[in-house]
């Protein structure tokens, strides 16, 4: 362990602890609907894989933060501790999500030299982060034509966010992560390439968020992209 894997720990539950009383301080004050904060913290949440990136020298305790939150999150859920990030009827997602960027990170990511494929973990972080995240807060305020599969009611106003957003943050990551400083050891997609993944990976996130059960697409999102993105980068040389 390194002092930068020793600040990156701590400056993780800082954070993670900062985000979540500051959103359910600023909630409270506002009178913010709890779908709302929720999903405020969704983004800061899922925007902290760049402190990771930027502050860890080492994949192995850089995953840290994110797996211990699989347990703390479940106890947050649990007793609904915070009030901006669980109701009586919210579901577990905050703990699937932790799961989805645990394992990516862990499958992916790698420091010290080796093959670095963190762009496509990361690629698909974002399409969760943003994608979903604004999906639920357009569908919300937007949402005017609705559907539903398995029960759970969607917008295609919320779908169209959703991949709107997906296809932006999905070039952008593959456009700008692969061979920068924070991932040097990864190798970047021609431009085609990228476009490419970034059409197909919307496809796939906008689905799985259309068609999964609630909370659920917290797994799918993620998993479902950055599997898409894997076999594509795979193909095309990356």
């Amino acid at each position: 362990m390194t002092p930068n894997d020793i600040i990156g720990l701590i400056a993780s539950y800082l954070y993670a602890f900062g985000l979540l009383f500051i959103v359910e301080a600023i909630g409270k004050r506002l009178k913010w609907p709890q779908a709302f904060t929720r999903k405020i913290i969704h983004i800061g949440a899922g925007m902290w894989i760049w402190g990771i990136l930027a502050l860890f020298d080492t994949w192995t305790y850089g995953i840290i933060p994110f797996a211990t939150f699989i347990v703390l999150n479940y106890i947050f859920y649990r007793y609904q501790i915070f009030k901006a990030m669980d109701a009586v009827d919210s579901s577990p997602g905050t703990v699937y999500f932790a799961i989805s960027i645990t394992l990516l990170f862990g499958l992916l990511w790698r420091t010290g030299g080796a093959l670095d494929r963190v762009p496509i973990a990361a690629a698909a972080v974002m399409a969760m982060t943003w994608g979903d995240g604004l999906a639920s807060i357009v569908g919300l305020k937007y949402g005017k034509h609705i559907y539903t599969t398995f029960g759970h009611k969607r917008s295609r106003e919320g779908s169209a966010a959703m991949a709107a957003a997906s296809f932006l943050v999905i070039l952008l990551t593959l456009a700008w992560l692969p061979g920068s400083v924070l991932s040097p050891n990864s190798v970047a997609l021609p431009f085609w390439g990228i476009l490419l993944c970034a059409v197909i990976g919307t496809g796939i996130a906008t689905a799985a968020e259309a068609f999964s059960p609630a909370g659920t697409d917290n797994l799918s999102v993620p998993l479902l992209t950055g599997l898409t993105l894997f076999v594509l980068n795979a193909l095309l040389g990356g």
